[in-house]
């Protein structure tokens, strides 16, 4: 396919999507509301509670919630750790070694906070029991975590004057098994006709263009690709993630793991509309979210296509990297929809994009991935930025701000600003101490950077801010599997986790218990186009410009050596 019919076709792959998402936004962000609000439990769902011993028609405070939260989440980074170091006893363990301490710590990390880094090729390293019971699990879980916070939040807007916000028990059920299991199920069935593996076989040898043999193995794959993608979770079966022809054969596939990734994220500002009571409201965030995820989505497009150098302008376009049955837009769609949504797959390699293609790659987790984020992340996400966006309306015009008849004091405004620090201090410190420390420089500049300079330190730069922001992408050319690299990036997954998310739910709690004030002449409205493009600076200028500094020392001046 020429150059220009290459171009049209990713053209039309984005109008499809595009459709597509417009289609499902109303009745899935429906579906989410009414999920989150029903004053039912099903049978199966008491039955869960009853072995839990959960009282599901009991609320919570923010404290209980969030207590809830973390114990939820430790219990998973225990059992996924204890999996993978007794993987040697496990049925399915396909005769690998029990995982080293250090990397089994990253990734029950990684897996429990919805990151899903790998320091590891996973065909070659962990079983079937690790894979399924372990990894696949903490998929479902992980997103259902982030989904109820999220949620949680919508309902300290929502509700007036109670000192509750929900229960986590039932949040966190709910969006496994009436949300994500059915959906999963049915996109599972669809990359299965698309030619993704399914399969309980250890494998099959082939024979080489060399004449010699290759192991391919095989697996349960397209069960938890599916997950993998609607959870904005983004661990890979293989170490090859997306770009593997048994995750992702064709260009149809390709599409539809987009899709799956975009279509949580972007329909919940509609449950956020329809749980406040005012849609414009969501639609006011989805403009936000929207706009920017086009700007980034068309700058690493345009860098991707006019190339870096007299090779890739020879060539047409910078091909190295990529899959050819993609093409630079389905592989730039794919690479913006998964660093703006938190999920970390790839069906390409970053570390070969040209420096401002890679550099946007950067900047969309640098956005905090609000554009439109993770599985209920990117919602609490831009919502917080909501909260500052009228902060600071308010201090233009002279008034006490308010959002959806709240006021945002200073306690609200004080959990908002450490809500943004937390992210860019994790990411930054730990890039510096990796630098810093002795003994660490000399392993990391010796080991892990094969590429010395400004762009070894866009590939140390871009595996903290993977790690710190939860998105789990990797640039390529680092080695991560080292006992520093492991451990500082499983503790920058569970900060960049679950600090955020101890702000946001006192904030929840927060806005919960107070009345709503009436809006006045001199209430800014939050659901017009003044609003939208307020917000949308914000979200650039007290993001993204955190980290222009050191942007500047690694993608921006290679690409102006260039």
């Amino acid at each position: 396919m020429g150059g220009a019919a290459q171009t049209w076709a990713g053209i039309a792959q984005v109008a499809v999507l595009v459709l597509l998402l417009v289609l499902v936004h109303r009745p899935v962000g429906d579906w989410m509301a009414r999920v989150f609000t029903s004053p039912r439990h099903g049978r199966v769902e008491r039955l869960v509670y009853r072995v839990i011993g959960v009282d599901p028609d009991a609320e919570q405070s923010w404290a209980a919630y969030l207590r809830g939260v973390l114990l939820f989440s430790v219990a998973g980074l225990l059992l996924v750790y204890l999996l993978q170091r007794i993987q040697v006893v496990l049925p399915g363990d396909l005769g690998l070694p029990a995982v080293g301490p250090a990397l089994a710590f990253n990734t029950a990390a990684s897996f429990v906070a919805n990151t899903n880094w790998q320091s590891y090729s996973p065909e070659v390293t962990v079983g079937y029991t690790v894979q399924m019971a372990g990894l696949a699990v903490q998929n479902f879980l992980s997103a259902a975590v982030g989904l109820a916070v999220a949620v949680a939040l919508v309902r300290g807007f929502a509700r007036r004057r109670q000192g509750t916000i929900g229960n986590v028990w039932v949040d966190v059920v709910r969006a496994t098994g009436r949300l994500l299991l059915p959906l999963s199920f049915v996109f599972a069935l669809v990359l299965v006709a698309g030619g993704v593996v399914q399969s309980w076989g250890a494998g099959t040898d082939v024979a080489t263009l060399a004449g010699g043999t290759q192991h391919v193995p095989e697996g349960f794959v397209a069960s938890q690709e599916a997950i993998k993608l609607l959870g904005t979770n983004g661990g890979g079966y293989f170490n090859a993630n997306s770009a593997h022809p048994f995750e992702n054969p064709q260009a149809w596939t390709n599409l539809v793991e987009v899709f799956l990734m975009l279509v949580i994220p972007f329909s919940l500002p509609r449950t956020f509309g329809a749980m406040v009571g005012d849609r414009r409201q969501g639609t006011a965030i989805l403009a936000v979210m929207a706009g920017i995820f086009l700007v980034s989505l068309s700058v690493m497009s345009i860098a991707e296509l006019a190339g870096g150098g007299v090779a890739t302008h020879a060539a047409g376009a910078a091909m190295e990297g990529k899959e050819v049955r993609f093409g630079i837009l389905g592989t730039t769609l794919f690479g913006t929809t998964s660093t703006a949504t938190s999920t970390g797959a790839v069906n390409g390699m970053f570390d070969s994009f040209t420096p401002i293609g890679g550099m946007m790659a950067l900047i969309n987790m640098m956005l905090g991935e609000v554009t439109p984020g993770g599985v209920g992340s990117g919602l609490y996400g831009m919502l917080v930025l909501a909260v500052i966006t009228v902060f600071i309306g308010g201090l233009l015009v002279g008034r006490t701000p308010e959002y959806l008849g709240k006021k945002i004091r200073a306690k609200e405004m004080t959990f908002a600003a450490l809500y943004i620090l937390v992210t860019p201090t994790v990411v930054l410190l730990g890039t510096a101490l990796s630098l810093v420390i002795p003994g660490v420089r000399e392993q990391v500049l010796g080991t892990s950077i094969y590429n010395p300079g400004n762009h070894g330190l866009s590939e140390l730069l871009y595996a903290f801010t993977s790690a710190g922001n939860n998105n789990g992408s990797a640039f390529g050319g680092l080695t991560a599997n080292t006992t520093w690299m492991n451990s500082a990036l499983g503790v920058a997954m569970l900060l960049g986790r679950f600090v955020p998310m101890v702000f946001v739910l006192a904030l929840a709690g927060s806005l919960a218990a107070q009345d709503k004030v009436p809006a006045t002449v001199g209430t800014l409205p939050t659901h017009r186009p003044l609003f939208i493009a307020l917000l949308g600076g914000v979200a650039v200028i007290v993001t993204a410009l955190t980290y222009f500094p050191v942007l500047a020392l690694g993608p921006l001046a290679e690409g102006l050596v260039r």
